[in-house]
């Protein structure tokens, strides 16, 4: 007998989640990685001294998808030796001497990606290493790409997004994860931080069952596309759609809110292989069939 449509999205949930051995070996040792480089790099006595460096992004809230493929840390550095006062109006001449850094180890490729520092393993992934400078406790001057400055507040945003998830009874990192995999099966036209947030916008309750949540999703996100940064410091982060681009990601929408309520009505007339075919066309192959 094969999987309930219930079985199959326990099981996908599970195939998508990373392990604790991931966490440690692969996600921390990748972090842990980024600090040894650059402890070497910039020890205290630079004239840029590396101070720490944290996690931030998906590996940051539990919203990371297998298989893993980036992992973003923040790297802050001091201004002990008034370091920020020699980039302070120029920042692509720090995020490259941020790149240099990496220069003849054989581990990795280097490549600027316009606010960060790409990182490839041969072993598969990459690290994003955005290098910042603290202009308070939790505001960071990050590089723009273009050779100014933003500023960024992720771990406001982390904050935000982890008593989202609380009050929804932790059901909201599970469903954004199973929504990335809907995300890559579909043009991934969505960036992470975006629907994230949309996500936490969408739902003012949210139960365990998971066909029924990402169904809502679909129904409503339309109307919650344009959402600010929780952290409070790049206003709407919808910006870098098209209108046209727009326009795909809502009939995206539609068409996933129909396939589901679709799959939903198989799995209750006890129809699963329809219900499990349907659900694969929203969440992609690696949907258990």
């Amino acid at each position: 007998m094969g999987l309930t449509t219930n079985q199959a999205f326990e099981q996908f949930l599970t195939d998508i989640t990373i392990t604790d051995y991931q966490k440690t070996s692969i996600v921390q040792g990748r972090k842990d990685s980024v600090v040894e480089n650059l402890t070497a790099a910039f020890p205290k006595t630079s004239d840029l001294p590396f101070l720490e460096a944290k996690l931030i992004g998906s590996a940051s809230k539990a919203t990371i998808i297998r298989p893993l493929d980036d992992i973003d840390v923040l790297a802050v550095f001091s201004n002990e030796n008034k370091a920020w006062s020699r980039y302070q109006y120029d920042s692509q001449p720090f995020l490259y001497r941020i790149r240099r850094a990496y220069d003849g180890l054989e581990a990795v490729q280097v490549g600027a990606r316009g606010q960060a520092v790409r990182v490839f393993f041969k072993t598969g992934g990459h690290v994003d290493v955005a290098p910042v400078f603290r202009q308070s406790a939790d505001v960071f001057h990050l590089p723009s790409g273009d050779g100014s400055w933003l500023l960024t507040s992720p771990f406001i945003a982390n904050k935000w997004f982890a008593d989202k998830n609380a009050e929804l009874s932790y059901n909201l990192a599970p469903l954004v994860r199973m929504l990335k995999k809907w995300n890559g099966a579909h043009s991934k036209r969505l960036r992470s931080f975006h629907l994230e947030t949309i996500a936490g916008h969408t739902f003012g309750a949210l139960g365990s069952n998971r066909r029924a949540g990402l169904q809502k999703f679909f129904e409503w996100a339309g109307s919650h596309l344009d959402v600010y940064d929780p952290g409070g410091q790049s206003g709407l982060i919808s910006g870098y759609l098209s209108g046209s681009t727009r326009d795909d990601v809502r009939r995206s929408f539609d068409t996933a809110a129909d396939q589901a309520s679709r799959a939903i009505d198989a799995e209750s007339s006890g129809d699963h292989d329809e219900a499990k075919r349907l659900w694969r066309m929203v969440l992609g192959d690696s949907f258990p069939s």
